[in-house]
């Protein structure tokens, strides 16, 4: 985990756009259709990772700007309040406090998502905003739970330990 401040923005910047870049895939590919196809998403094409990382070089630093400012900070709460690091295991406590940091996540990325890209960009009447919103986190919130405990939050520990093996180290 970061040790410094430089390590906790690498961290974070990590975390960020791998989370952007996994639900943008999942959100470029219900946009072209195919979890419509006979075989679901199984009938994604390559496009749709292109298009994932355009929307990802934006997305990830709304990401990363909303849970430095409230996320994380959030995220850790929750964990706090429901686990005891003295007694509960390591791996527990990382996992409430990134299922604490998705209840925040989810819903406020939902919202910049659906300005953005329903009201903004698709002229949609504003005045529909909270169904699109419920709408987009509806949609969202299994996939973000569930791509930042297996796919997002395990590829950030992989690439950091790499980047800074000597915080993989226990403190002396």
């Amino acid at each position: 985990m970061p040790r410094t401040k430089k390590q906790g923005i690498v961290f974070g910047l990590l975390m960020s756009y791998f989370m952007a870049y996994g639900m943008e895939v999942y959100n470029v590919a219900i946009k072209r259709g195919f979890n419509l196809n006979v075989g679901g998403f199984s009938t994604m094409t390559n496009g749709v990772f292109l298009g994932a990382a355009i929307e990802a070089s934006y997305m990830g630093a709304f990401v990363f700007i909303t849970s430095s400012l409230w996320g994380n900070r959030i995220g850790a709460a929750f964990a706090k309040r429901h686990t005891d690091p003295q007694k509960d295991n390591p791996y527990f406590c990382r996992v409430m406090r990134q299922a604490g940091t998705v209840a925040i996540m989810c819903p406020t990325m939902s919202l910049i998502a659906s300005i953005l890209f329903n009201i903004i960009l698709a002229h949609q009447n504003v005045i529909n905003l909270p169904a699109i919103w419920i709408g987009t986190l509806i949609k969202n919130l299994p996939m973000a739970f569930f791509w930042n405990m297996f796919g997002a939050s395990p590829l950030t520990h992989l690439v950091f330990e790499h980047l800074f093996p000597q915080s993989a180290k226990p403190a002396h």
